[in-house]
């Protein structure tokens, strides 16, 4: 592909576009070159501090008037499929913020649109750049740690709100029409991704969640979703209401091996193994090229016509869509949901 991938944003009410926007600045192969939300004040700030000159209120009129290659997609969750078939079915590729969708069935329509229209689609993960956690993935897969039988993440923090995201942030992520649900889907989401990454589809699942500190919420702002395998287990908790640093931890990745144990964070992970009996603070090695970061890797893919890593693929998030229903429905009917009630099998 000659020049630079012309590139639209859909959306602008998803906090992460802006740092993905400073990304996409850093990048010679690739031009965001217009912008479609239904709030002026955001799209004037892009105007103004990103420099995206060509604004619109509808995203349809973008696709339509706009000479793109592809789309980034920050709406609310549950836009994000008509929003992805639009696109697919204009030839452009899109690229959308974790999670896939609000439901499985807009998850299976966006793998059904790529598929049908040949385009790439990427789900981005903030953690999918985490040099610790690809590394902590590396050894475990080089047996480091023997065999992995347990996948645990936890994210928290004190809140949308309350850690200072925007109102047209976290006024949609406490809908749970439009965001799917709520801490359960803001953050369960990574632990469900991060089991079907690394220990494959889960045969069922379990769930249990509720507003438990943040009273004005009508969403749960803690929950807690369990992934059963013939011979492992996946965790993935969430919290819309811990207070402090340190334990429990806010993001981090635990691995739990028949010879040993990994926990990743960011930049620096520890491992324990059987052989060595003791703990031992390591920091991981630096991402490779044209996968350092969302923006990086979804125009490196467009431009090379190479597949995405898997853990951003459809297919996968497709899958962990299914957990995390699975997981809702479990919350609901108080019940162990097995995937294949779903029409997903391991």
């Amino acid at each position: 592909m000659a020049g630079k991938v012309r590139v639209g944003v859909i959306g602008l009410v998803h906090d992460h576009v802006w740092e993905i926007l400073e990304q996409f600045r850093g990048l010679p192969n690739a031009e965001v070159t217009s912008a479609a939300d239904v709030n002026e004040p955001l799209l004037s700030k892009v105007r103004e501090e990103y420099g995206v000159e060509r604004t619109y209120r509808r995203y349809d009129d973008l696709l339509e008037k706009e000479d793109i290659e592809a789309v980034l997609v920050y709406t609310e969750n549950s836009r994000h499929a008509d929003v992805t078939e639009a696109a697919a079915e204009r030839g452009i590729h899109v690229m959308v913020e974790k999670p896939m969708a609000a439901n499985l069935e807009q998850a299976q329509r966006m793998l059904d649109a790529a598929r049908r229209y040949g385009t790439k689609l990427m789900i981005n993960y903030p953690t999918a750049w985490f040099p610790a956690m690809r590394h902590a993935y590396v050894l475990a897969e080089e047996g480091r740690i023997g065999r992995v039988y347990m996948v645990r993440y936890r994210a928290a923090h004190e809140g949308p709100k309350e850690i200072g995201c925007s109102p047209y942030f976290y006024e949609w992520l406490y809908n749970a029409e439009l965001n799917g649900a709520g801490a359960f889907m803001d953050y369960c989401c990574y632990g469900a991704n991060m089991c079907r990454w690394i220990l494959g589809v889960p045969e069922k699942a379990t769930a249990i969640g509720g507003t438990y500190v943040r009273d004005y919420l009508t969403v749960e702002d803690n929950a807690i979703l369990l992934m059963g395998y013939k011979r492992a287990m996946g965790i993935a908790e969430a919290s819309w209401s811990q207070i402090g640093e340190g334990l429990p931890p806010r993001y981090t990745l635990i691995l739990n091996g028949s010879e040993g144990v990994i926990a990743a964070g960011k930049d620096t992970f520890k491992i324990y193994t059987a052989d060595s009996e003791d703990w031992r603070t390591l920091e991981a090695p630096p991402l490779e090229e044209g996968k350092r970061n969302g923006p990086e890797h979804f125009v490196t893919c467009i431009v090379e016509d190479q597949p995405f890593d898997s853990l951003l693929s459809p297919l996968y998030n497709r899958d962990a869509q299914a957990i995390l229903e699975a997981g809702l429905i479990s919350m609901r009917e108080d019940r162990t949901v097995h995937l294949s009630e779903l029409g997903i099998e391991g």
